[in-house]
């Protein structure tokens, strides 16, 4: 286990508390760029894996309605 994954939410929170400012704007905006790329990253995965099924005749497309029509049933 790495010394990373034993630091609570609340050390990492305290630990940024003592970051200047400039630093704690450096920090958020880091974060916010590693989340969007993991979202990206998934959202890929998501989009290849339905590919991936349709080629493989797992799934058929529907219309908008059809869909409706099996969400409501």
């Amino acid at each position: 286990m790495s010394k990373m994954s034993q630091t609570t939410f609340a050390e990492i929170l305290e630990a940024a508390d003592c970051l200047p400012l400039e630093e704690q704007e450096d920090l958020i905006n880091i974060l916010q760029n590693r989340l969007r790329d993991r979202r990206r990253a998934e959202k890929i995965r998501d989009v290849q894996e339905a590919q991936k099924e349709y080629a493989e005749g797992k799934c058929q497309p529907v219309t908008p309605e059809q869909l409706m029509e099996q969400i409501l049933s």
